[in-house]
């Protein structure tokens, strides 16, 4: 059989004048974009997580040490929409003990839904001398719809 011989089909290589570069040379990598970051921190909020104990006391020393208070301190103890505020006041009836630890008396642990054992978020604003007690039924409300949002509306 003869026949034409049919030439091959090479696409132009790209030079570097181009803006593309020449086969063989090393190109730039293309890099991921970045997720967008939280903005700075412009408060003097601090936060600790601790434990409910059988006796109702709760130890973060790091949070009462950002607010001043000292064992003996006298505290002044409100509940407001299920979170339990923590005011220091030299009349109040309830104090900071003697190990440096914050007491929440029976009542306050009832008020609030709190067993032995509960985790508690503590948020401090040492502007208000004030100690913010989110409870774990708190926390789901708080977070509930954060979470739906982060994840398109799928509660998992």
């Amino acid at each position: 059989m003869t026949g034409a011989v049919i030439k091959p089909v090479i696409p132009a290589t790209p030079s570097p004048r181009d803006g593309h570069a020449a086969v063989g040379i090393r190109t730039a990598r293309r890099t991921l974009p970045l997720p967008a970051m939280p903005r700075p921190r412009t408060s003097s909020v601090a936060y600790g997580m601790a434990a409910v104990d059988c006796r109702g006391r709760v130890a973060d020393r790091a949070v009462l040490t950002a607010l001043s208070w000292t064992p003996g301190s006298r505290l002044d103890m409100r509940e407001a929409h299920g979170l339990l505020l923590i005011r220091r006041d030299g009349h109040g009836m309830f104090k900071v003990t003697k190990e440096g630890h914050l007491r929440l008396p029976a009542t306050v642990r009832h008020r609030c839904r709190l067993v032995a054992g509960d985790r508690v978020l503590l948020v401090t604003d040492p502007e208000r001398d004030l100690l913010i007690v989110h409870p774990p039924a708190a926390l789901d409300d708080l977070l509930a719809h954060r979470h739906t949002e982060v994840l398109d509306g799928d509660p998992a």
